[in-house]
């Protein structure tokens, strides 16, 4: 029952994820959530090795895009940064948010990954979405204030639990 919480691989950063991993996989889109994933949730900017693995996977072909539970100005803003589509407000984990990326992107499910800091959001409604999922270590700093009372507490259940599962492990658990 919880591994539709679990995702398919674990990464400390972004920037840890192999592009070359990604296309083992016969992957072709990424949807990226943004705040604590790409940019800390209180910055627009991303650092300059967010950056580069961006460009990176743009010049081996991959279609990327945001899904964000964020407003349209929050998202826009960093959307408009990176040249990126995006979904605002997506209301994750529900699947339609994701399915509208997908069109944008031109991708199908089975050629989706979604990478993501939120195990209730980005995984939970990737994996119902049927995307590959990788979760990611919260970028440090502020937090929206459901996330750190509710979301977090809950996830370090999961995460316990997720721990049994050497083969997602790609990096520290922190």
């Amino acid at each position: 029952m919880l591994k539709i919480l679990y995702p398919k691989l674990y990464a400390s950063s972004l920037v840890e994820i192999e592009p070359e991993l990604l296309e083992k996989l016969g992957l072709k889109g990424i949807l990226l959530d943004l705040d604590n994933t790409i940019v800390r949730r209180d910055s627009n900017r991303y650092s300059e090795e967010v950056g580069e693995w961006l460009r990176e996977l743009r010049a081996r072909g991959f279609r990327l895009g945001i899904v964000s539970n964020n407003s349209r100005q929050r998202v826009g803003a960093v959307a408009r940064l990176l040249d990126l589509p995006a979904v605002h407000r997506a209301v994750k984990p529900l699947v339609s948010p994701f399915r509208r990326a997908m069109n944008m992107l031109g991708t199908k499910p089975a050629e989706t990954a979604l990478i993501g800091d939120q195990i209730f959001t980005d995984i939970f409604g990737g994996n119902l979405c049927g995307l590959y999922t990788i979760l990611v270590v919260p970028l440090k700093g502020k937090e929206f204030w459901g996330t750190r009372l509710f979301s977090r507490p809950l996830e370090k259940i999961v995460l316990a639990r997720l721990k049994r599962y050497p083969e997602v492990l790609h990096g520290r658990w922190d």
